[in-house]
C-alpha cells in the first residue's frame, strides 16, 4: 500500500514553522507551554493519521536532547 505524503518542508519552510512555534510557546507562557505542546502534538498526530509514524517521530525527537 502506498500513501501520498506531502513533500518535506524546505529549509525556509522549516524556519517559518520554527519561528511560528517559538512565538506560540511565548504566547502560551511558561506555565502553559507544556500543555500547549501536548495539544499541538495530539493535533498533529491526528492530522498525520498514523500512530506508528507518530511513534517514529517521537523517537527521532528524543535523540540527542
Amino acid at each position: 500500500m502506498t500513501t501520498n505524503r506531502p513533500a518535506a518542508l524546505s529549509i525556509a519552510g522549516l524556519e517559518e514553522v520554527y519561528d511560528a512555534l517559538a512565538r506560540a510557546i511565548d504566547t502560551a507562557g511558561h506555565d502553559k507551554a507544556e500543555l500547549f505542546l501536548v495539544k499541538l502534538a495530539l493535533l498533529n498526530a491526528n492530522a498525520l493519521g498514523d500512530a506508528s509514524l507518530f511513534q517514529q517521530h517521537l523517537s527521532a525527537a528524543l535523540q540527542d536532547l
